[in-house]
């Protein structure tokens, strides 16, 4: 059983590697808000890696990849999220975050916003479902029952994107007074919402 773990470890690796809208929703975060923020959207993305996770292992994500009218409507809103945080990165490129303003005023919510936006990203993107349903199943390990072996890998999937999101906010912490430099925000936050808004038409194209 340990070698095809392995190997399905590697597989889940590599996917994981891929950039993809996750890191640039992490991107814009990080930068703008700093590591705090910037790692509590990472919770948010683990938190609907969980719940496909969940929906898959109890066989629900199987009728959505088989229906074709709730993927289709899954995956609009999908992709009209992801537009709609590209287009308003590219309306006010270069804003100043909380952090270099000061103190957020009581009430201003951007701890639960980033999580959210984590979050909400994930929990539209219906491709996790058609992976988790056509992949795990073929990487899980011969020797336990299929639920188990799908949610051992769903675990070592959040695991492993948890680390590397985590450590590439941590890389871009470093980095932030650097980004922080108002020519750079206003030019990376115009390049992460043509990416977003990239995102958003393909996952609203391809089949």
């Amino acid at each position: 059983m340990f070698p095809q773990l392995l190997t399905a470890t590697g597989v889940l690796a590599l996917l994981t590697l891929v950039p993809g809208p996750d890191m640039a929703v992490v991107t814009k975060l990080a930068v703008s808000r700093g590591r705090a923020d910037g790692l509590r959207t990472v919770g948010g993305i683990a938190a609907g890696l969980l719940l496909w996770g969940v929906v898959t292992v109890a066989g629900l994500a199987a009728l959505l990849a088989a229906s074709a009218e709730v993927y289709l409507a899954v995956k609009l809103a999908g992709a009209a999220y992801l537009c709609f945080l590209g287009i308003r990165s590219l309306r006010r490129p270069g804003a100043e975050p909380p952090a270099v303003r000061g103190p957020a005023p009581a009430g201003h919510g951007s701890a639960g916003s980033a999580w959210r936006t984590g979050l909400v990203g994930n929990a539209l993107n219906p491709k996790i479902a058609v992976f988790y349903t056509g992949l795990l199943p073929a990487l899980a390990p011969p020797g336990l029952r299929p639920a188990v072996g799908m949610a051992l890998l769903v675990l070592i999937h959040l695991a492993l994107t948890a680390l590397w999101l985590g450590t590439y906010v941590y890389v871009l912490s470093r980095a932030r007074r650097f980004f922080a430099r108002p020519r750079v925000r206003r030019a990376l936050d115009r390049t992460t919402g043509v990416v977003l808004i990239a995102f958003g038409v393909r996952v609203a194209t391809t089949p």
